[in-house]
């Protein structure tokens, strides 16, 4: 699946079509009555971002699912992701089909590729290190174009996001307030990105610059460094200390995982991959906290590795939060650490009763 989207960056007007053949084509868990996924792009004139900058012809790619006016659902990605991931078994498996949380019978489901992601536009595109720097409100800005100018959606029903997605479903709340009836932050904190969460990204992104071959974004080959680091990070922080001790308990199984993970092909592109964890820096959505007046459930993992529950800022950060509900999910072999919330049926049952408790506010769609 992976090979055929990176395969679609070459073929330009075809992309969107085989994009679609590609998820029409995907092994998914929902079964015969699954709906089918439609791809497309919104493309802003002249998208400005936080910077100042302008970018002319700025492209956002997006999935849907279901009918046009059904309550509408807004699905965030993580970083490095793109919309596809979330029509996972694991994830979309679990959540969109028939009789599932989000039952895209009943909902309309849309889930963009984040800016600088999937088919969205990106460094990779041509302008490599010279494209203007976004960050996680540029994104929410992106995508609240999408929404209103491009599908015409004036409320949504719900916006659930996971890591990276999950921080941005922290800043709708606090950027956009009542835009939608309820919120769901997986595997994110509202909290400045700091800690050793912004240590390990900057370390992440520094390996890739300080590598000669990177050569100031204008390599001919994708820099060495970028396989290293990128699985050096993976390793450090997700994954889950018991899940790891479980499937590498021994030194052999250890180095197994090592070189596998090392074969592995990497498909990102190393300009790409620096602006996608750099857009995380000036992330904090607690200013914002206060606006948030709907109901929220938050769900984290409690051996996540970038957002350590220990800390206490959490717990802090949902006092500010009335009507937030914590959903912090115990650490065990079968969970992933940050990956924990990428598995769904961990808290579907607890999203499901969340969703039929929202209250029942009319839809501008």
């Amino acid at each position: 699946m992976d090979r055929v989207l990176k395969a679609c960056k070459a073929v330009g007007a075809l992309c969107s079509a085989l994009t679609l053949l590609l998820l029409l084509t995907a092994p998914r868990v929902q079964g015969a009555d699954s709906p089918t996924p439609v791809a497309d792009d919104f493309v802003v004139p002249r998208f400005t971002f936080h910077t100042g900058q302008t970018l002319d012809n700025f492209r956002l790619h997006y999935l849907t699912l279901g009918k046009r006016g059904n309550p509408a659902v807004l699905v965030l990605h993580g970083t490095g992701q793109q919309a596809a991931a979330m029509l996972s078994t694991d994830v979309g498996g679990q959540l969109f089909g028939p009789g599932q949380p989000l039952d895209a019978s009943k909902y309309f489901i849309v889930i963009p590729d984040a800016i600088g992601t999937g088919n969205s536009t990106k460094p990779s595109d041509g302008l490599r290190a010279a494209f203007p720097h976004y960050n996680y409100a540029d994104m929410v800005q992106a995508q609240y174009l999408l929404l209103t100018q491009g599908l015409g959606i004036k409320h949504l029903r719900l916006i659930i996001g996971n890591s990276m997605g999950g921080m941005q479903t922290w800043l709708w709340g606090g950027l956009h307030p009542g835009f939608a009836d309820g919120l769901v932050p997986m595997a994110a904190q509202p909290t400045e990105m700091a800690g050793r969460n912004w240590i390990m990204r900057r370390m992440l992104v520094e390996s890739i610059r300080q590598d000669p071959a990177w050569n100031q974004g204008n390599y001919q080959t994708q820099p060495p460094s970028l396989r290293l680091a990128k699985t050096m990070f993976e390793f450090a922080t997700s994954g889950g200390t018991l899940n790891y001790q479980e499937i590498a308990g021994t030194h052999a199984q250890a180095d197994a995982l090592v070189d596998k993970r090392l074969a592995a092909s990497v498909a990102v592109d190393a300009n790409d991959f620096i602006y996608q964890w750099e857009s995380s820096a000036d992330y904090n959505a607690e200013p914002g906290l206060g606006k948030i007046k709907v109901p929220v459930l938050a769900i984290n993992a409690a051996d996540d590795e970038r957002n350590p529950p220990e800390t206490g800022l959490m717990q802090a950060a949902l006092k500010q939060v009335p009507s937030a509900r914590y959903l912090l999910i115990p650490g065990s072999a079968d969970t992933r650490g940050h990956g924990t919330t990428g598995l769904a049926r961990l808290y579907a049952a607890e999203l499901a009763k969340f969703v039929d408790q929202l209250p029942n506010v009319t839809q501008g769609r």
